[in-house]
């Protein structure tokens, strides 16, 4: 299964973000959505897991949508929070968070657990450009998580 990764979109959804989204079985937003139309274009492409971030009110998105989101999907489990302080790496084998606008992908050493922030598209910090992650599963293995370079079009 592809998952596609994205955080800290805030209100805007470039347009090569939605052409590289096309495909996913899941996209898996890490907060800081701020916009409730993008969550339902966002969800005409793909099924959508995320949390709220800082920028995010749970009125915006009903009350399904939490600060803690957990699912299990292909056999894993899952867990979204904006703050990696925050997320319980014993409680799940793929983490993903988001807020800081800097990408990483790693395997946290105690509990092996994949850690995902994917960056931010629309304000990239630390030099990276826009970014979005991808996570590729099968049967309860990641076959491969990366960070996905987005060329915004001059």
């Amino acid at each position: 299964m592809r998952f596609d990764i994205v955080s800290d979109t805030h209100g805007y959804l470039m347009p090569e973000l939605l052409e590289e989204l096309k495909g996913a079985d899941y996209i898996v937003h890490a907060g800081d959505m701020c916009s409730e139309s993008d969550l339902r274009r966002l969800e005409r492409i793909a099924p959508v897991q995320m949390c709220l971030g800082n920028n995010d009110w749970s009125y915006e998105y009903g009350g399904t949508v939490k600060r803690m989101t957990r699912f299990y999907a292909d056999r894993l489990r899952w867990e979204i929070c904006h703050y990696r302080e925050r997320l319980d790496l014993e409680t799940c084998e793929i983490a993903i968070c988001g807020h800081t606008h800097r990408p990483f992908v790693e395997r946290d050493k105690r509990t092996n657990t994949l850690v995902m922030n994917p960056g931010s598209p629309t304000f990239p910090r630390g030099g990276s450009g826009p970014t979005m992650g991808r996570i590729i599963t099968y049967k309860g293995t990641v076959l491969s998580a990366g960070i996905i370079k987005l060329k915004a079009k001059d």
